[in-house]
């Protein structure tokens, strides 16, 4: 099992900039690709931000240039930095990971918060 913990959600200005952690435990060594997702209210789930398979990252393009996600393997953590934050980046922001134990398993934290308004 592995476990997805995330902070740094918060109300934040139009312009400003935010950090995102993701810490995980547990079986984290089968994990194999890592990022983070959000959802606006009355919306779909979308990818932000990734680290995929290849140990590249992928970006939507409507965060592309503002949003940088990084990691520190020696913590287990991912970051998710945003700058130039606008009122639709508001959504709930959960960290993802998927694993392989014989089958993929994909792993969801609990998600935070983050409100972009003037």
């Amino acid at each position: 099992q592995v476990q997805l913990v995330e902070s740094g959600g918060g109300l934040v200005q139009p312009g400003g900039s935010l950090r995102l952690s993701c810490a995980a435990s547990g079986t984290i060594f089968n994990i194999y690709a890592m990022g983070w997702y959000r959802q606006a209210p009355g919306k779909q789930r979308e990818l932000v931000a990734e680290f995929t398979n290849s140990g590249n990252t992928n970006y939507a393009d409507s965060v592309k240039g503002r949003f940088t996600i990084s990691r520190d393997n020696a913590k287990n953590t991912i970051y998710l930095q945003m700058n130039s934050l606008k009122p639709e980046d508001t959504a709930v922001y959960s960290c993802n990971a998927v694993a392989y134990t014989g089958t993929n398993k994909v792993y969801w934290g609990q998600g935070t918060q983050v409100t972009v308004s003037s």
